[in-house]
């Protein structure tokens, strides 16, 4: 647990603190609910929360049947919120995402109609997103950056919650169109998950038996579904979550890490060849003090700082020949900063 000493503002009114309000125990009722659903994929479920609490969007890699949808649609679930899923394949257009303007015969003659595709919804999941070739990769980075879509010439806004869960399979290549880096760039975070360990693969099979038993029964039973105003109440509280110029300068010191490696000497300065841009600061920022307002903490420490870099910033780092060469991974890199850069 961090110490709640660190970078504790000392001249500033302490903000009020966010342990009791209703946002954050709806908040912590849905990764609750989500958890009962999802073994084994701790790291997964608390990814997807500081996504929608922090506003953005995640790119998941994982192998294929880690419960990847299974997530999402948990959450849909328990949030009251839309899902559309899109499996993208080499064949798919950009308007079997955005929609497109149809033309229909009405009482006063023909005209054309907008008809939203699948990225209207609240969550988002895209599936396999490297299978689809780069005009709709654009076009579903566009919603994702602008919060919007414009089709012929007519500007349409996305809903207030709104996220894409894109996923990667990191074993199968063959027919795909890898995101570029200024793509990978726009995802909030690139969350890696692995497989679960034994006790959670046994437990895995007694609730999917526990669950094929149970399907024919009234579902009438189930918990409310959580509204999706706490999850914008708990945004309002995030924002008001205190960082001291401490910790502000510790996360610009990990970014610059990245930018000017030599810095720390080998071997890092022959691993990266292009660090993070700016949207890794503010990853890093919006993150973390989601991460602490979790935690119940209104003030962000080092610790929650670190507890996402890897997460905001795997997908930011471009690695050098050498470094590819010899099979260091951006982890490796990312582990080795956090190493060499002190916390304040």
């Amino acid at each position: 647990m961090p110490d709640p000493q660190i970078n504790r503002p000392q001249t500033v009114t302490e903000p009020a603190s966010p342990k009791h309000s209703s946002a954050r125990y709806a908040v912590l009722d849905l990764k609750s609910r989500i958890g009962k659903s999802v073994l084994g994929q701790d790291h997964l479920v608390e990814s997807m929360l500081i996504g929608l609490l922090a506003n953005g969007n995640l790119l998941i890699e994982s192998l294929p049947g880690l419960a990847k949808t299974r997530a999402v649609k948990t959450l849909a679930k328990h949030l009251a919120a839309d899902l559309s899923r899109v499996q993208f394949t080499p064949d798919l257009l950009p308007s079997d995402v955005t929609g497109a303007e149809i033309y229909v015969q009405t009482d006063k003659g023909g005209q054309f109609q907008f008809q939203k595709g699948p990225i209207f919804a609240n969550l988002v999941l895209a599936d396999e997103i490297n299978r689809a070739p780069a005009k709709v990769q654009s076009a579903l980075l566009e919603a994702m950056e602008e919060r919007q879509v414009t089709v012929a010439g007519k500007t349409y806004k996305m809903p207030a919650l709104f996220m894409v869960l894109a996923t990667e399979n990191p074993i199968e290549q063959e027919g795909t169109y890898p995101l570029p880096e200024a793509q990978l760039d726009r995802f909030l975070m690139h969350v890696v998950i692995t497989y679960p360990d034994e006790a959670t693969e046994g437990e895995i099979i007694r609730l999917n038996r526990a669950e094929n038993a149970q399907a024919s029964k009234d579902n009438a039973s189930d918990p409310s579904s959580i509204p999706q105003q706490a999850v914008l109440d708990a945004r309002g509280e995030i924002d008001g979550i205190f960082v001291s110029d401490l910790a502000q300068k510790y996360m610009v010191d990990l970014i610059y890490a990245t930018r000017f490696p030599g810095r720390y000497g080998e071997p890092l300065s022959k691993w990266i060849q292009v660090g993070a841009s700016p949207r890794g600061s503010l990853a890093l920022d919006r993150c973390a003090r989601t991460r602490a307002w979790l935690d119940e903490y209104d003030f962000v420490t080092p610790d929650h700082v670190r507890a996402v870099a890897h997460d905001c910033l795997r997908h930011r780092i471009i690695l050098s020949y050498e470094a590819v060469s010899q099979g260091v991974t951006p982890d490796q890199v990312i582990d080795k900063i956090t190493e060499l850069v002190a916390a304040a």
